[in-house]
Parts: structure tokens; sequence; C-alpha cells
């Protein structure tokens, strides 16, 4: 994927879109008597600048609209028009001159799960029909619409086929009723992982979009999950079975009733794919009907600092805050990519600062970042603006030379919310891990078949709790790895789908790290310590040499060991410590088994899935420590 937008005009705008609006060609729409230009004509009204036909399993809606302009057409060549046809031809025209139109459906994969198909209008409605077709739609049912045509292709057969065509893959309503991260539907940890991070699948739509909090779609597929390390674009849609929404049931939403802005170009098909296919996630946003804007920064900063986000006040080089800035840059080239704001805190109550000289601050970021990381990294700086204030923005990739190194031999790496200097195991981890990699695509093709996840993290299935599904079209409030927030057996836990290479992991959260042996050296402790995240081992950790979370784990683990009899139980699971750090709560937490008792150290909400989530909660910690790095 790239982060360079195309600029045929030299100037990208905003633009309305409503991608997801079936026609009277689905078999359930609501109005039968609409009419293709009462569907334009609603669009209009709302403001839309491109919309899609997506209607269940079928293009007829779309090929309808053109048959029936092409005999106006035909009618108005041969001059045998009535003053209505006329009317009528000339009002599809001035329509069509302001609303980009794309052709699409709304397949139904198995399982009943539901995915977007958007096309260029410059592909034939036979092109279009012959991908149905290839999904195994039948032939007969190809123009009736329906929401169900029987046994047709798995998802991921779907994702890649739409994809390979040069389509827009898009998975409908995916946190609510057939979406692929919908609630209370038994397809086991790896398949749902392989759902929401296949390589093919452009964005999500989603029913909450306009939400702000942890428990939103957008917030969990933020690339901060360790099972979910890909970040999806996020966007909405009305889902429109009728023009209006319905008095009676405000579930059935209209044309408009659920937009997302763009930034592009130019309003085609062309910069549309271009968008999705960036990694730029600030040029698209849920639209507000005017009435508030969207302020990408601000809700970085409420989601806070994390594995894949940083933020800065400033970037002297007087204090060192320019070097902490390139070792973020470093940090995120050799763990998972992310993004980095210059011009506001992290506490997103604290006003903005913003950068005033953005020229020559840009030029400085790009001139020091090429002279002090090797090898040579590619990333995107632009502004942002946030109440009034002016924000750079550096865009880092997840790199594919690994280890980067700041002057040749500083090796930082992510840890959670912090930037630390990598160790000699993790710098062997990165070497291997680059000797290992295989290509996302490839990946993909061997996991299809056997719907096997294809980030390589996704390997590391959990278990998920079993929950009834949310009512039709209903947002759920904790999207693909549900939990509620109540004790739970482990018995009521589903067995992992399928287990770890290293089986011990199999019950820990998935955030922290854990002592997992000591060895005593001229009076000195020496420690192994284990990863949570991705499972690394590290040896030789001493007080001295620990990094932050790995110092407060040693320390912990050397002054102030676990009473079990002041833990926190249900059941074998068990909370010791809760506190916060930098804005971020932590959990140390416990568990028994086989006799044996295992401590996990700083563990973030996000790792803390399953049962452990139990121990969540939304008041302030009683404890409130700083680590420090004595």
């Amino acid at each position: 994927m790239t982060n360079k937008p195309i600029k045929r005009n030299g100037k990208l705008q905003w633009y309305r879109v409503d991608l997801h609006i079936h026609t009277p060609a689905s078999a359930d729409y609501q109005e039968p008597n609409v009419t293709y230009l009462d569907i334009l004509r609603r669009a209009e009204m709302r403001g839309l600048d491109i919309i899609a036909f997506t209607d269940h399993n079928t293009v007829a809606g779309y090929a309808a609209m053109y048959d029936e302009i092409k005999a106006l057409e035909l009618l108005v060549n041969r001059e045998r028009a009535t003053p209505e046809e006329r009317r009528r031809l000339a009002e599809y025209r001035r329509l069509l001159d302001k609303i980009l139109v794309l052709p699409g459906f709304e397949f139904t994969a198995t399982f009943g799960f539901h995915i977007l198909g958007i096309f260029s209008p410059s592909f034939r409605v036979r092109q279009i029909e012959h991908i149905l077709l290839s999904l195994h739609v039948p032939a007969q049912a190809l123009d009736a619409g329906l929401t169900n045509v029987g046994a047709s292709s798995d998802v991921l057969t779907a994702y890649r086929m739409i994809n390979e065509a040069g389509g827009i893959v898009i998975a409908a309503h995916a946190n609510s009723t057939h979406g692929v991260a919908m609630r209370g539907f038994d397809f086991g940890g790896q398949t749902r992982i392989a759902y929401t991070q296949d390589p093919h699948l452009h964005c999500l739509e989603v029913t909450d979009l306009d939400r702000r909090g942890r428990g939103t779609t957008a917030r969990f597929f933020d690339g901060t999950k360790p099972e979910y390390p890909r970040r999806m674009r996020c966007i909405q849609g009305s889902d429109a079975h009728r023009l209006a929404k319905d008095p009676r049931n405000e579930k059935n939403l209209g044309i408009g009733d659920r937009v997302t802005e763009v930034l592009l170009p130019e309003r085609s098909f062309e910069a549309l794919l271009d968008m999705f296919n960036s990694n730029d996630f600030a040029r698209s946003r849920p639209y507000f009907g005017g009435q508030e804007v969207y302020d990408y920064v601000q809700m970085a900063r409420e989601a806070g600092p994390s594995i894949v986000q940083a933020f800065h006040e400033s970037m002297t080089r007087q204090g060192g805050k320019l070097y902490a800035v390139i070792a973020d840059v470093c940090a995120f080239a050799n763990t998972n990519g992310g993004t980095i704001y210059i011009g506001v805190s992290a506490d997103s109550t604290a006003v903005p600062v913003g950068v005033s000289n953005i020229g020559e601050s840009i030029e400085t970021l790009r001139t020091e970042i090429a002279r002090s990381i090797n090898p040579p990294l590619e990333v995107e700086i632009d502004v942002q603006e946030t109440s009034g204030k002016s924000v750079i923005r550096i865009q880092v990739p997840r790199g594919t030379d690994v280890p980067y190194a700041i002057d040749d031999n500083k090796i930082y790496v992510r840890d959670e919310a912090e930037t630390s200097l990598a160790v000699r195991d993790e710098i062997v981890r990165l070497v291997l891990s680059r000797a290992q990699a295989a290509p996302a695509v490839e990946v993909a093709k061997k996991t299809t078949a056997t719907l096997r996840p294809v980030a390589v993290l996704a390997a590391e299935a959990l278990p998920v709790p079993s929950e009834e599904p949310s009512a039709p079209e209903a947002p759920v409030q904790a999207p693909a790895e549900p939990v509620k927030r109540t004790r739970r057996s482990r018995a009521a836990l589903k067995p992992p789908v399928a287990a770890r290479e290293d089986a011990a992991l199999t019950s820990a959260p998935r955030t922290g790290v854990e002592i997992i042996g000591t060895e005593t050296r001229k009076g000195e402790q020496y420690h192994i310590m284990r990863d949570l995240r991705n499972g690394s081992i590290v040896k030789n950790v001493t007080r001295t040499s620990a990094r932050r979370l790995w110092h407060y784990a040693i320390m912990e683990h050397e002054t102030n060991p676990v009473d079990l009899n002041q833990v926190q139980w249900s059941g074998n699971l068990g909370l010791w410590k809760r506190y916060k750090r930098g804005g971020v709560v932590r959990y140390d937490l416990v568990i028994t088994e086989n006799g044996q008792t295992r401590v996990f150290y700083g563990v973030t909400e996000d790792g803390m899935q399953g049962a452990w989530a139990q121990f969540i909660s939304d008041e302030e910690p009683q404890i409130v420590e700083e680590m420090n790095d004595e």
C-alpha cells in the first residue's frame, strides 16, 4: 500500500460518500415504487458526491438505471421522445453530472457474511456479473436481488476475487448482523482474525463510527491489539433500503443517513480506490451533517499513546526533544509502524501547542531522519489541524529492512507506549524476522482454503467467550473479541483454535511482561523476561539493564512478591495490583495452573482478553505509581 495520494489537479478536497445503497433491484427493498431518479434526487438533497448501488448479489439495479437512460437517449435521438421523457433524460444528466454512481453488489458469502464489492463505472455490467457467477451465485438468482443465494464462496475467496478484479472490498456492517466481526457467531479466533486482517480487504463498514470510547469498532481495530496488528480503515454507510429513514423503525435508515467524507484529488473511482489503498487514515472521517467537525488529531489523543502512536509537544534540539522524535521513528519502523504527532501532548484535555514554523520544522525532520536512520526509511510527513493549531504528523511504515538504527548503533523498539533501546535478544529476533518473513500475499494464498489468519501475529489465537448475537444492525460495544465484565469461569471459555508455538502462553494476557526464570551470579540476579505481546524471550536482564516496564517487574518480583492471600481471585485468575502510569492504566495479574503460580506485570487493557477482562474497571486506580529508570 502507498501513503501518497494521486494528485491530478494538485489539490485534495473532501467528498461525501455513501457506498452502501440498495435499489428496488434488492428483493427486500422497502419502497418498490421508488424510481432511480428518486434515488439520485435524494442523494443530491443529502449533499452526496459519490454513491454506490450495492444490491444483494446482483447488479440489476445499476443496469436498470442505465438501460432506462439509454432508452431515453434513443428516443431523443430519433426525435420520438415526449416532453416528459426529455425532462427525465435532462434530469438524469444533471444529477449524474453532480453525483458519481458506482456499480457494485452486496455479496452473501458462506455463513451469511455480507461483503461489498464496488467497481469503476468503466466496468461493464457483464464483467461484474461474471464475478458474481465465479463466487457461485446461481445464474437463475443473478437478477433476483436475494439476500440468501445458497452455498456460495467463503469470505476470503470473495475478498481476493473482488480485489484482483480491480474492485474495492468492504466488509459490510462488520460489527453487526451478517458482519465479519459480529458477536455470537462461533467461527473461532483465527478465522475472525483472517476475516478482518486479510490483505485483500480494504476497510470495514461499521455502525458506530460516530461514537467514542475504547469499546468502539474503530478503536478495536486501531492496530494496538496483539492479534489484530493491521490497522483497519473504518467507514460508515447507510445500507439504505428506502429513500428516507423509517419513522416507525429508526434502524431502517435512508440514503445519506450515515455518510463518510473522503479526501480526494478528484471525484473518481480511481481516486477513491487510491485512498482505500493508502495508509493515511486521516483521509476518511464520519460526516456529522455540518454540526460537528471530526478532529482526527483529537481522536488520536483520546486514544492515547500506544504501540502505534506517540505525541510530542515540541521538537527542539535542546533537551533532546528532536532526538526523542527520531527515536520514535526508528522504534515504529522496527515494530509495527505507527504515527507520531508533534505539537500536542498525549493529554487529550491539554490545549494543543501547535508548531509555529511548519515548513522549516518539516525540512528539519526530513533531514534528520535521512541523516540519522540507517538503512534509509521512507516516511510521510504532513500537517493536520486541531483546535485551530497546526500539528505535524509523521507516518512511519513497518520497516521491511529491519533492524533500523540511529547513527548505525542505536536500535530502538516500541514496547506498548514506550520507546526503548533494544537488547541483544530483541536485535536477534529482528534479524531473524527479516530472514523468515513471507510476503503477505503468499501467506494469504496458503490460508484461504483453511481459513487461517494472514497476519504474522494472527497465529496466536485466543479463546472467545460465547455471547448472544446483537440485534439486527445494532452496533456492538466490543467487536471481534467481545467480553463481558462479569465473573466467568475458565470452563465457560471455548478452547483456543490452535495451540501456540509456546503452549505456556495459552492462558496469558496479551500485553505486559512475565519473569519466567531467575539466576543469581556473584550476588546479582539475572532474569529471563517474556514479552507477552509477541512471545519473545530476553535473557540476562538485571535491574540496571532493564527498561522501564521490565525494571518495574523486576523490582516487584525482587522486593514485593505477590501475596496470594491478598489477590482478588476469580477461579484461578487473580488481580494483584492496578495502577496508572503516563495516563495508561496497567494491571498486575496472577494465574495458578497445575500447582504453579505465574505473574504478569504491566498488562494493559488491550491485552486482557477472555476471562481476564472481568478485572477491567473504569474507576480511577487506587494505586498510582511511576516507574523510573533507576
